[in-house]
C-alpha cells in the first residue's frame, strides 16, 4: 500500500508527537512510491529534571531498543536490595547464615542433648528397680567400653559412604537397645541382658564429630570460620551435657524410672533423622582407589592422642570428687564456664600457630585446676569453691577447640569423622580412668586431696603435648 502525501494524511497524523517517549522500529519501513523528504524538526528545549527525580535514580528504569523491542532495565544493580546489606559484626550470625546451616544444627542439638540423659537414667532406672549401684555403674562402664570399641567403625563407615546412609541405621540400632534395656529392667529380666542391651547403643554415630565434618567441609580453605564453627560446637556439648543431666533426673523423678530413656531415645531418633535429611550440607563421599591407613599412623596423631586421654582424665576426676565434696549441682557450674569460654573464645582471631596455642590452653587449664584444690584445702565455703570451679571450666573449652582443630588439620579429609571419633575415644576413655583415679582417691584420701587428681592430669597432658612439638620440630631439623 503506498504511502499518501504529506498533504493528503489526516489531521491526527500531522500532530506532535509527545517528547517522553519516541520509539523507532528497527527495521525501516521500505515504500515502493516516492516519499518527500521530511522537514527538519526544530530543536525542542530539553526540560530541566524534577529535584525529587534527581535524588532518587535509582527509581526509574533505563530504556534501550534492542530486536526491534523495548527493553526496560532498572538502574540498581543486583544485589542492592537485601542480598546487598552489610553482613554481621558477630562471627556466630555469619556462621548460621551459612546455607543450610541453622537446619543441621538444629537437627545436631536434639540428637546431642540425649548424650548426657542415657547414663543419668540408666543409673536412675537400674537403681531403683535392682537397688545396686553397683550394679547400674557396671553396665554403664561396659556401655562406655563398648562405645569406645565401636565407635571407629562407624565413623569409618559414614566416611566411606556418606553420613546419611550410615547414621540414620546405626541410630536405629542403638535405640532399638535402649528400648530393649527399658523392657528387660521392667519385666526384671536377668542381670546379663542389661548389659547386652546397653551394649548395643554403641552404635550411636558421633553426632558432634559429623557436625564439625560438614563446617569443615562448609568452610575449607577458611581457617577463622572454622574457629568459630569449632568454638561453637564445643559450647553445644558443654550445653548439652549440663542440660541433659537435669532432663533425665526431672523425667524420671517426675513421671517414672523409665522416662529418662524413653524421651532420650525419641529425640536421638528425632534429631538424627532431621540431621540427614539435610543433603546439600553433606560432605561428598571420596572415592577410595587403594587401602588408606588408619589416622592413628598419621604422625602426630598417637601424641594427640595422648593428649585427650589426659585431657578427659581432667573432666573424670573433676566430676567425681565434686560430688563427692559437694554435690552433682555443682558441676554445672564448670560447665557453664566452660561454655561462656568456647563462645568468647570462638569470637577471637585465633593465633596461626595452632600447637602452641594448644601449649598455652593446656598451661592455663593446669594453673586454673589449682583453684579448686587450693579452695577445698584451705576449708573455703561452697560459694568460693562453686566460684572456683566456675573459673576452673573457663580453660577447658579453648583447650578441646584446640585439640579438634589439630584433628582436622591431622586427618585426611575423607578419613574426617574418623579422626574426630578416635579423639573423643580417647577423651571418653580418659573419663572411666580418671573416675577411677578420682574415686580411689576421694575414698583413700579424702575429697580435698581429690581435687589434686585433675590438676596432675592437666600437667600431664602439657607434658604429653610439649614432648609432641619438640619432637615434630627435631624430626622436620633432621
Amino acid at each position: 500500500m503506498p504511502i499518501p502525501p504529506a498533504a493528503a494524511r489526516p489531521e491526527s497524523a500531522s500532530r506532535p508527537v509527545p517528547s517522553r517517549l519516541v520509539v523507532t522500529p528497527a527495521r525501516p519501513l521500505v515504500s515502493p512510491g516516492p516519499v518527500p523528504a521530511a522537514r527538519p524538526a526544530a530543536p525542542r528545549p530539553v526540560p530541566a529534571a524534577r529535584p525529587d527525580r534527581a535524588a532518587a535514580p535509582h527509581s526509574s528504569p533505563l530504556f534501550a531498543v534492542a530486536g526491534g523491542q523495548l527493553v526496560a532495565a532498572p538502574r540498581s544493580a543486583p544485589g542492592s536490595g537485601r542480598a546487598g546489606r552489610r553482613p554481621s559484626s558477630n562471627p556466630y550470625l555469619r556462621l548460621l547464615a551459612t546455607p543450610g546451616a541453622r537446619a543441621f544444627t538444629a537437627g545436631n542439638l536434639i540428637a546431642r542433648l540425649p548424650m548426657g540423659m542415657f547414663s543419668v537414667s540408666a543409673v536412675i532406672m537400674i537403681a531403683g528397680s535392682r537397688g545396686s549401684y553397683a550394679l547400674a555403674g557396671a553396665v554403664t562402664a561396659t556401655g562406655l567400653a563398648a562405645t569406645a570399641v565401636v565407635a571407629p567403625f562407624t565413623a569409618r563407615l559414614v566416611d566411606r559412604f556418606g553420613q546419611a546412609r550410615v547414621a540414620v541405621p546405626a541410630t536405629a540400632l542403638a535405640v532399638l537397645g535402649s528400648l530393649a534395656l527399658v523392657l528387660c529392667v521392667h519385666y526384671d529380666a536377668p542381670a546379663w541382658t542389661l548389659f547386652a542391651a546397653y551394649a548395643a547403643t554403641a552404635t550411636t554415630p558421633n553426632t558432634g564429630g559429623m557436625s564439625r565434618a560438614r563446617w569443615a567441609h562448609l568452610h575449607r580453605g577458611d581457617p577463622a570460620a572454622l574457629h568459630t564453627a569449632n568454638s561453637f560446637e564445643q559450647a553445644a556439648d558443654e550445653l548439652c551435657f549440663m542440660l541433659g543431666p537435669v532432663l533425665a533426673a526431672t523425667l524420671c523423678g517426675a513421671l517414672f524410672p523409665e522416662a529418662g530413656t524413653l524421651v532420650g531415645a525419641v529425640l536421638l531418633m528425632s534429631g538424627v533423622l532431621v540431621f540427614a535429611a539435610q543433603r546439600a550440607t553433606e560432605p561428598p563421599v571420596t572415592s577410595r582407589t587403594s587401602t588408606v591407613a588408619s589416622p592413628l599412623r598419621t604422625p602426630g596423631m598417637p601424641a594427640l592422642l595422648a593428649v585427650f586421654l589426659a585431657t578427659g582424665a581432667v573432666f573424670g576426676a573433676l566430676e567425681v570428687v565434686s560430688i563427692a565434696h559437694a554435690g552433682g549441682a555443682i558441676l554445672a557450674l564448670q560447665a557453664a564456664g566452660s561454655c561462656v569460654a568456647g563462645l568468647v573464645y570462638g569470637s577471637l582471631r585465633p593465633a596461626r600457630n595452632v600447637r602452641l596455642r594448644l601449649l598455652l590452653c593446656l598451661a592455663a587449664m593446669t594453673a586454673l585446676m589449682s583453684l579448686p584444690l587450693l579452695a577445698a584445702v584451705g576449708s573455703a565455703s561452697l560459694p568460693v569453691l562453686a566460684a572456683c570451679l566456675l573459673v576452673a571450666g573457663a580453660a577447658t573449652a579453648p583447650t578441646m577447640v584446640t585439640g579438634m582443630t589439630l584433628v582436622q588439620r591431622s586427618t585426611r579429609p575423607e578419613q574426617l569423622n574418623e579422626g574426630m571419633t578416635l579423639a573423643v575415644t580417647a577423651l571418653l576413655g580418659g573419663i572411666a580412668a580418671g573416675a577411677a583415679t578420682g574415686g580411689w582417691l576421694v575414698e583413700h584420701a579424702g575429697t580435698a586431696a581429690g581435687y589434686a587428681a585433675p590438676m596432675a592430669a592437666a600437667a600431664l597432658a602439657l607434658v604429653i603435648a610439649g614432648a609432641g612439638t619438640a619432637v615434630r620440630r627435631g624430626s622436620r631439623a633432621g
